[in-house]
């Protein structure tokens, strides 16, 4: 016979498996709808609580309109957004891709097959975002996740992240441009700063190694237009605490825990 004890907690795990299958049905099952800040909240974003402060701001948008009716349900095709940018409630996936040269990091219908999104799709139906842009001219790293938070932070425009860069160039770099570079250069407004910069040993000055952590958009290619040079390939070598060590171009892998938790931590 069963003492009182064990039933409590018989009772308590199959509430707890209800609990779980509501929340599977809700993901799943796109006419299930749900309640916009368990949403949010699933998303990791914050707890249902602080959901309810924001969405009453104003800083949550469905399909591109604020929406600030407490318990209002979506879809999960729905375009949920907050504070701009697209969340969703899937289990948090993440890929470090080596971009190759001529694919672009969108997956916009008139790049065709371009896209490393098609190269994601082999293996996940997420809504993945990049982290930051790389030119569909230039190639290496870039991170691919449906973390919001993740990608919200590393993506921040003034922090940034450190980033490595091996360029290849028409001409020869000159010392003079090294120096300005290291000194700070101003492009559009906004002064850049580049934390080291160097001629790649073995090779001719054509060629130099970069590193810098503005997440701007094609800075690198504005800077050097700037100064006079054309870039021929640009290879992008370090993002963060992520490096291209056996990881072929044009192959993806899924981020280890501890590396997401490093990220996280920058």
């Amino acid at each position: 016979m069963k003492s009182d004890k064990s039933k409590s907690r018989g009772k308590r795990h199959a509430g707890q498996q209800k609990k779980v299958s509501k929340v599977d049905k809700q993901i799943k099952d796109p006419k299930a709808g749900m309640r916009l800040n368990k949403y949010i909240s699933n998303a990791g974003i914050c707890s249902r609580r602080e959901a309810d402060v924001y969405i009453a701001a104003g800083s949550v948008t469905v399909n591109g309109k604020p929406v600030t009716e407490m318990g209002y349900k979506v879809q999960l095709d729905d375009d949920v957004k907050f504070d701009g940018r697209s969340i969703n409630p899937e289990p948090k996936e993440y890929y470090l891709v080596n971009k190759p040269q001529g694919f672009y990091t969108s997956g916009k219908i008139e790049h065709q097959n371009k896209t490393v999104l098609n190269l994601l799709r082999k293996v996940s139906n997420a809504k993945l975002e990049p982290i930051g842009r790389l030119e569909n001219s230039a190639c290496g790293l870039i991170l691919y996740t449906n973390d919001g938070t993740l990608a919200k932070k590393l993506g921040n425009a003034k922090k940034g992240i450190k980033q490595i860069y091996e360029l290849h160039l028409k001409k020869e770099f000159s010392f003079a441009d090294m120096d300005i570079l290291k000194n700070g250069i101003v492009v559009e407004g906004h002064k850049v700063y580049v934390d080291d910069i160097s001629f790649i040993p073995n090779k001719s000055h054509h060629h130099i190694g970069m590193e810098l952590k503005s997440m701007r958009n094609n800075i690198i290619p504005r800077m050097m237009t700037k100064l006079g040079y054309e870039i021929i390939k640009m290879d992008r070598t370090v993002f963060g605490n992520l490096t291209k060590l056996n990881l072929p171009r044009g192959q993806f892998r899924v981020l280890k825990k501890e590396e997401i938790i490093q990220l996280g931590m920058l």
